[in-house]
């Protein structure tokens, strides 16, 4: 009888386990404890009673490193899953100047930081993926801490690792998934560890191929964005699609030898527009590139002398990553948080609006 009581018990705490196990798909519930653990980030705040949670405990804080960076590791009560927060933009410059560091890099290579640190790094398969160099210069210098605190954790039992982020951190969260699970998928992480991703109110991180590539990697519901239509800050950097940022099989391509099928005057008007707008937009991107690339890492340099700074990619062509979500406004949500508040340019951007939205979600599984 003793033995079947131990073996029912046993039977018992394996099923609780699984049912904590993270699990595919868009949860409520999950998504709102990240936005209290994001609020914790705040050192201007104290969280009160609706952004404390009561299920995670905050266990280990990060040193700031890189441009202002810093992550939070929170456990789960049940110690079956951990949260790794990833700080949005601070008050200080040099975190402002991480975002409009804008020029794009490839995604899979190396930066040096400093004498002592050179990041390699890997967040797509695809050469054609690019993505925002600030972004990637804050993942570099939190990285090697996140694995070794996720091995840590991964040595007591714990295979589940939420990751989130609000803001600068959102897009954070989306370098960090993909460096992670490429990591995972090269052998340098335990293929066992589960990965979901909670991006809030995220900017941009790269361009469509990493997109792709990005949503390939996560497929199956294991990463969401989470957008507030009213919120500007999803909608940055700035982005400019020129003829060079299609598939390689495209009609642009080909415009010459099509214009010289045509007869003369068709083909100098043609011609002629087909120029002038294809002009415009690489002018622009190399404008682009110039002010929130060359000017803004030379800035950067001015806080950071040892940091070298990498070659840049040609394209500034930004695009969302991830599931999208959207928290869609209503009646009650205009009467707190007004549809043209000048005064307050980030008035729906903060975490109070992204709660009330979320909560009038319909409840999930």
């Amino acid at each position: 009888m003793k033995r079947y009581i131990l073996t029912l018990l046993s039977f018992i705490s394996a099923l609780t386990l699984l049912a904590n196990d993270l699990s595919s798909g868009f949860s409520k519930t999950e998504y709102i404890e990240t936005l209290k653990m994001n609020a914790a980030q705040k050192d201007t705040i104290t969280p009160d009673a609706v952004f404390r949670s009561d299920k995670y405990d905050r266990i280990y804080r990060s040193p700031v490193v890189g441009l202002l960076n810093r992550w939070d590791l929170w456990m789960r009560k049940d110690k079956n899953e951990i949260g790794i927060s990833l700080r949005g933009t601070a008050p200080e410059a040099l975190s402002w100047l991480a975002n409009f560091y804008a020029a794009m890099i490839p995604a899979r290579g190396e930066i040096k930081i400093n004498d002592s640190l050179t990041f390699n790094y890997k967040l797509a398969e695809r050469s054609d993926a690019t993505v925002h160099a600030g972004w990637t210069f804050g993942l570099g210098s939190m990285a090697s801490d996140i694995v070794q605190k996720i091995d840590s954790c991964y040595r007591t039992g714990v295979k589940n690792v939420l990751i989130f982020g609000h803001s600068q951190g959102g897009a954070l969260s989306h370098l960090t998934t993909a460096y992670l699970r490429y990591l995972q998928k090269d052998g340098k992480l335990p293929a066992d560890i589960v990965f979901k991703t909670y991006a809030s109110a995220a900017p941009k991180p790269g361009n469509l191929y990493f997109a792709y590539d990005y949503e390939h990697l996560t497929f199956g519901g294991w990463s969401y964005t989470v957008v507030n239509p009213e919120d500007w800050v999803p909608e940055t950097p700035i982005t400019v699609q020129t003829s060079e940022d299609f598939a390689t099989t495209n009609p642009f391509r080909y415009v010459k030898p099509m214009l010289k099928k045509q007869k003369l005057l068709v083909r100098m008007a043609l011609k002629g527009a087909y120029n002038s707008m294809d002009k415009s937009t690489k002018k622009a991107r190399k404008n682009v590139k110039k002010q929130l690339g060359y000017r803004t890492g030379k800035l950067i340099q001015k806080s950071k002398p040892q940091y070298v700074q990498p070659e840049f990619s040609r394209g500034i062509y930004y695009t969302r990553a991830g599931i999208p979500v959207v928290l869609m406004p209503d009646v009650e949500y205009y009467a707190s948080f007004p549809k043209d508040a000048q005064e307050n340019i980030f008035q729906h951007h903060m975490f109070e609006p992204y709660l009330m939205l979320a909560e009038k979600l319909p409840e999930t599984k």
